[in-house]
């Protein structure tokens, strides 16, 4: 019995739970931290963008669909909307048709259409559909053929003053929520195919996903948009400078677009539309960081660039100009 309580005494803290406590308080210390942030998103929207190397990284890609069902989890409504420039790129080797871009688009023939839908909705949509669904029957994917969700007239971009064919993309004209709304109310997450319907015949559109997410955003009165890519975000002088802007007003962004590289110009003319159509906030974050989504959700620090409406004051003096 005296041998027992010494034994006890000299190091043993397995019955002593006031020596044991410590091991689990930074993990309560961490979940309390993200309860403001918890508070503030519950029940709203957020679409995601999913893209660049998160896409291709395997140690990525599962860290996302596991940022996405935390997301579900906390009660919040993910939608993720993605394309496939590097799975659509190596398909179209394999069928021996050329990656061709004009004004930072790709030039979709009829049959490079057929292989771009191909790998949207039967290679890359399912892939992340079955990453979300080892957490549990959530996800359900759709295109934005699927009930109208997303409809497109023929897009030709202008270069040296003249407009150019570039063959099946698409410029979207309309959204229809219906499709994705229900799939929301019945506690799942749409995972939608940038594919469009077209409005004047019976073939589709490749449109792209940054424009995609971003009408989404807009039409679901989304809290947030939230676009991954392979920068930190925007930077304040690139090249001189690795300096990013962490904040930004859609004003101030409307100025920088001319100066922008072109592979950031529809990731911030996305953002721009959104914050100018009803969303609170849209982020460009770096997905090369495993759970960035989390990190840029639930701490005051973020890691990526964040636009945000014009104040009132700015849009009346713009009216006033």
């Amino acid at each position: 019995m005296s041998g027992a309580t010494s034994g006890n005494t000299s190091g043993d803290t397995s019955s002593n739970p006031t020596a044991r406590k410590h091991t689990a308080l930074p993990k309560a210390q961490i979940l309390i931290e993200a309860l403001p942030w918890l508070t503030r998103h519950r029940g709203k929207t957020v679409v995601i963008k999913f893209g660049g190397n998160a896409m291709i990284d395997e140690e990525l890609k599962a860290a996302f669909a596991q940022d996405v069902v935390f997301l579900h989890h906390a009660g919040l409504r993910p939608v993720v909307v993605h394309g496939g420039g590097p799975q659509i790129s190596a398909a179209l080797d394999r069928h021996g048709i050329v990656s061709e871009f004009k004004a930072g688009l790709r030039v979709t023939t009829e049959d490079a259409m057929d292989v771009v839908r191909m790998v949207l909705a039967g290679q890359v949509q399912r892939e992340l559909v079955g990453l979300l669904n080892q957490h549990g029957p959530l996800a359900v994917g759709l295109t934005g053929e699927d009930a109208h969700t997303i409809t497109a007239t023929k897009h030709q971009p202008r270069i040296e003053g003249e407009l150019v064919d570039i063959g099946r993309v698409g410029e979207i004209t309309e959204i229809d929520t219906g499709a994705i709304e229900a799939l929301l109310t019945d506690g799942r997450i749409p995972v939608v195919s940038s594919i469009a319907r077209s409005q004047d015949d019976h073939h589709v559109y490749n449109v792209n996903a940054d424009t995609a997410a971003a009408a989404l955003a807009a039409a679901l009165d989304a809290e947030t948009l939230m676009v991954l890519t392979d920068v930190e975000g925007l930077y304040e002088d690139w090249p001189n400078s690795d300096e990013v802007i962490s904040r930004l007003t859609a004003k101030e962004l409307e100025k920088l677009l001319p100066e922008l590289a072109s592979g950031m110009v529809p990731k911030m003319e996305g953002c721009l539309h959104a914050v100018r159509n009803g969303v609170e906030t849209a982020r460009v974050i770096d997905g090369r960081v495993q759970h960035s989504i989390l990190l840029e959700i639930f701490t005051d620090e973020g890691i990526g660039t964040m636009v945000v409406p014009d104040a009132p004051t700015d849009e009346m003096e713009g009216e006033a100009a």
